[in-house]
């Protein structure tokens, strides 16, 4: 599903950060009836913004006496260019060591100290951090939050032990995991000479020279109230929440016309134009026995109609055992293939579909490529059908009324929206373009997207020979 796989792939594909032990939460978002039967949502969100730009999302929920408080922040790997790679995610990490008002180790200690978790993402278009905690520390994480987005250290000490922590990190996500390798240069061959070309946690070379007053300067770029989103969904009070906010945010300045000029800059369609080398097979050296591969197509950023055609068109062709590619590849009487997944990635200024899996032992790598670039080009006719797409659309809303049953859930679906799209009830025009769309519609997208030969195939596979920087 799109907000599954566009504002949280990355993370879910890589987990290009560690997981949160989040506290699970019941909620009690509303509903109603629509047509065909399907549950319309309905949360109760009061929107603020103070004066210097800063948005604030608060949903009242008093069943029980805990709350998640989320941040948003407009930046991510694609603000960075040659050179600074992995600043954005390497801030992320610098951000939970220390700030003025609460020195080194006190945010995590004091967090823990009572009963929460916190934790982080850095994703393309994103940053966003989080905690979970009972409802009497609301005040304490206004505090904390306020003072790092304000007063950040960025302590040498630190700042020199964290590059050997993300360093790790990268080693550990990609060149140590096959699947990792796999997604990275997938998106590298699909976004050549684009920012989404890049990698969030940075090239080696860059992390290795980074210094510390590039990273203060990303934090001052980026880390203003105009420049992000708060949401507070929990046992709160949403008038003591904002007066506290206030009192803590208000006073902060908002970006100067120079970061202005600059995130306007980032921001140009044109940069995110890719042109990649279509038709080719890209092989790596990894550690996997058996092959894997991804064949990847030209994708649709968020929020155009044919990006929601293109979530329907995944789940049917590869989301779960009953999925044509798997029925096919995996579950047949001769199967070619361990496990096939489909997925459409929308970024928020491009996008990429992509088909991916394990070959059995004994499958030939370049004979299946050729056999699953020919079932392409029959498959919109063969495998769609309005069961398939009524099924998808009912499993859509299922996970979208699902991924609202906790505190921490209503913060992220709540925020990621009002931040991608500028209006947090944008999620009740999403249902609707869902349940507007025909197999028909679906048919025609399926064929445009594997028209012709514009697909990039990579595979990783310990029989690939090893080359220099692979």
């Amino acid at each position: 599903m799109k907000r599954t796989l566009s504002l949280l792939g990355v993370i879910l594909i890589l987990g290009l950060t560690s997981c949160s032990n989040n506290t699970k939460e019941a909620t009690n978002p509303s509903g109603k009836m629509g047509k065909l039967g399907k549950l319309k949502l309905s949360l109760d969100v009061k929107k603020f913004t103070l004066n210097n730009g800063l948005r604030v999302l608060i949903v009242e929920n008093h069943r029980l006496p805990i709350f998640s408080y989320y941040t948003f922040f407009d930046v991510g790997g694609r603000f960075e260019g040659p050179g600074t790679t992995g600043a954005t995610h390497f801030l992320e990490h610098m951000m939970f060591k220390g700030a003025k008002k609460y020195g080194p180790g006190k945010f995590d200690s004091i967090i823990e100290s009572n009963g929460g978790s916190t934790n982080a993402y850095t994703t393309f278009d994103s940053t966003v951090y989080y905690q979970n905690m009972p409802s009497h520390t609301i005040d304490t994480i206004i505090d904390l939050e306020a003072d790092r987005m304000e007063n950040l250290l960025l302590e040498k000490v630190a700042f020199d032990k964290e590059r050997d922590v993300v360093l790790e990190e990268r080693k550990y996500r990609y060149e140590n995991s096959s699947r990792g390798k796999l997604y990275l240069n997938m998106m590298q061959r699909m976004f050549e000479g684009t920012p989404y070309g890049l990698s969030v946690i940075g090239s080696v070379e860059d992390l290795l020279t980074l210094n510390r007053d590039q990273m203060f300067d990303f934090f001052k770029k980026f880390y203003t109230p105009d420049n992000a989103i708060i949401v507070v969904v929990g046992n709160v009070k949403a008038s003591d929440v904002m007066s506290q906010i206030k009192k803590k945010f208000g006073d902060l300045k908002p970006s100067s016309d120079e970061i202005k000029a600059y995130k306007k800059e980032k921001d140009n369609d044109s940069l995110y134009v890719a042109k990649p080398k279509w038709g080719k097979h890209f092989k790596y050296h990894g550690n996997s026995k058996n092959a894997i591969f991804m064949m990847a197509y030209r994708g649709e950023p968020l929020g155009t109609r044919k990006a929601y055609v293109m979530d329907i068109l995944s789940n049917i062709l590869g989301s779960g055992s009953s999925s044509y590619f798997y029925q096919k590849y995996v579950k047949s009487k001769s199967p070619l293939l361990n496990k096939i997944s489909v997925s459409n990635y929308n970024l928020q200024k491009n996008g990429v579909f992509f088909i991916g899996g394990e070959l059995r032992s004994r499958t030939n790598l370049d004979k299946f490529r050729r056999t699953l670039q020919r079932e392409t080009k029959s498959v919109c006719s063969k495998g769609i059908d309005d069961r398939g797409v009524q099924k998808t659309k009912n499993q859509f809303l299922v996970s979208y009324y699902g991924s609202v049953q906790d505190n921490a859930g209503v913060a992220s679906f709540i925020g990621s929206t009002e931040k991608y799209y500028g209006d947090y009830k944008y999620y009740e025009k999403e249902l609707e373009i869902y349940d507007s769309i025909t197999t028909e519609e679906v048919i025609k997208v399926c064929n445009e997207v594997f028209s012709g030969n514009q697909q990039v195939f990579v595979s990783v596979w310990d029989r690939h020979k090893k080359v220099k920087g692979n």
